[in-house]
């Protein structure tokens, strides 16, 4: 779409590279060429506004085949438009001197040209030809035809239009006859890959049968290395216990004859033990018995002199105490009673006694 804008009641149009303008005043071709920008009088000008640029056209239609199978067909035609004049001359490409927006829609009357006449040269072709063959090698049967149909049709060049390009994208069945065409491959892939999983199952299973077979051979050969570990171990205990019973033989004979010479050794030990403790016992009796006499001597004459001693003393106490008075006696015996006496801290008198003492004391006087 052409850029135009306004001035002073002028307009100004700035086309794009791709976009070849038109432009006529009165009748008279003033500008013409791509990309053009100039100032124009809105009410006095004709543009017109033709793209040159490559553009693509995706189309689908359906066709039928020669076994009345219906397919569709998608396809895409690059075209661009060779001769901007011709084109502007066949179709309406005018475009408005206010906003520059095409008036018509001639790029739609292009696309339906195109459309139909590619889509009459795919019919003729699939009209001929069966639903295996077509889904084979349609595609490429069909966009040969399909181009050179295009290229071959005179309006095309009349309306300014070069083809460029012509692809098919896909020619599909219908869903139902589409699955039903696959169930075969389907199966025999399936079936493939079944035979694949019973080759592996089967090379799986033969390798289990050499793996159990070679446990087997190791566990044969794991049980005979034992039973020969067992025969070993027995002449190995037997050896054993041949070597143990020569050495406690050999062990219970230096034993005894250790013990008996033990045996010798504390009987000698115990006879000259016995003779030195009667020896010795005899000794003490003898130092206990002149001990014993001599501690007896020693009492008597103790006892014989604490004797005389005491005798001694009680003549000189008696002799004392014969030439002292009565009163003195008295006295003293009183005063060894007191000093033999309990301490006493206090003394209660009641009244009946001290009346008694009173009295005696009175009755005295």
């Amino acid at each position: 779409m052409a850029d135009i804008t306004r001035r002073l009641g002028l307009r100004h149009l700035r086309g794009a590279p791709t976009a070849h303008i038109r432009h006529h005043r009165s009748g008279k071709l003033v500008h013409d060429g791509p990309g053009l920008s100039f100032w124009f009088r809105s009410l006095t000008a004709a543009l017109s506004e033709v793209p040159v640029d490559d553009r693509e056209l995706a189309m689908t239609f359906h066709a039928r085949t020669v076994d009345f199978q219906d397919v569709t067909v998608q396809a895409t035609v690059t075209y661009r438009i060779s001769d901007p004049a011709v084109a502007a001359a066949r179709l309406d490409f005018s475009i408005d001197p206010d906003t520059g927006i095409w008036r018509g829609a001639p790029l739609e009357q292009l696309g339906t040209l195109l459309t139909e006449t590619a889509q009459q040269h795919a019919l003729d072709v699939l009209a001929r030809t069966s639903l295996a063959a077509a889904l084979v090698d349609g595609v490429a049967s069909v966009r040969e035809r399909v181009a050179a149909g295009l290229a071959a049709e005179p309006r095309l060049p009349a309306t300014g239009l070069e083809i460029v390009a012509v692809r098919v994208v896909a020619l599909r069945p219908e869903p139902e006859v589409e699955r039903a065409l696959r169930t075969p491959a389907r199966e025999q892939i399936q079936q493939e890959a079944d035979r694949a999983t019973y080759e592996r199952r089967a090379v799986a299973v033969e390798r289990e049968r050499t793996i159990a077979e070679n446990e087997l051979a190791s566990r044969i050969e794991l049980a005979r290395r034992e039973e020969q570990l067992v025969e070993q171990r027995g002449t190995n205990t037997r050896r054993e216990a041949e070597e143990g019973a020569a050495a406690d033989k050999v062990r219970a004979e230096a034993e005894a004859t250790r013990t008996v010479r033990l045996a010798e050794a504390e009987a000698a030990k115990q006879v000259r033990l016995s003779e030195a403790e009667a020896q010795r016992t005899e000794r003490l009796a003898e130092a206990e018995a002149t001990r014993t006499v001599r501690l007896a001597r020693a009492e008597a004459e103790a006892a014989r002199e604490v004797g005389e001693a005491r005798a001694a003393a009680q003549a000189a106490w008696l002799r004392v105490h014969a030439d002292v008075d009565v009163s003195t006696l008295h006295a003293l015996t009183g005063s060894r009673l007191a000093e033999n006496l309990p301490h006493i801290d206090s003394v209660t008198v009641s009244p009946d006694v001290l009346t008694g003492l009173l009295a005696k004391l009175g009755a005295r006087e």
